[in-house]
């Protein structure tokens, strides 16, 4: 049972961190591959976007479910466990705060500028602050990343120093 809990809860982190990683390669081949129409290529990587956070907050629910119970079953130490489930418990709230703070401020900036944000006036104000919460998301994705790789780190300590 330990081994397919401890499995579970690598598969969970596995899902969630390999979306983060691999969410600007398809961003960037996107926008690559659609250069001149960069309207679709952002309703595409918005989509994208919004399945990996269901994807990231259906996993994070379960790692703390584990992580909560991973001393009961005797996975790991209490506090080792905690200091994981932190930084999870941040993880989903940077998730959150995207998902449905930034990406539907980002949506009616793009609306209130005529629905496609680069045909917009550059010196337009709804186009400077969709910018600024578009800068503001990629640092949000970037410290879900972070904190998830001091996630691995914090349960592989948690695994090992169980006593």
């Amino acid at each position: 049972m330990k081994i397919l809990l401890r499995t579970l809860l690598s598969l969970a982190l596995i899902v969630w961190l390999g979306g983060e990683i691999l969410f600007p390669i398809v961003a960037q081949v996107t926008f690559t591959k659609l250069r001149p129409d960069t309207h679709t290529a952002g309703t595409i990587v918005g989509q994208v976007l919004r399945i990996l956070h269901g994807m990231g907050l259906v996993s994070g629910v379960f790692i703390l479910a584990v992580l909560a119970l991973a001393p009961a079953w005797g996975i790991a130490r209490p506090r080792a466990a905690l200091a994981a489930m932190v930084l999870v418990l941040l993880m989903i709230a940077c998730t959150v705060y995207s998902q449905f703070g930034i990406i539907p401020a980002m949506e009616r900036d793009r609306l209130a500028a005529g629905g496609a944000i680069d045909t917009a006036d550059a010196e337009n104000s709804l186009t400077a602050h969709f910018n600024r919460l578009h800068d503001r998301s990629e640092q949000v994705e970037g410290a879900i990343l972070l904190l998830g790789l001091a996630t691995v780190v914090l349960v592989a300590w948690a695994e090992t120093s169980k006593t």
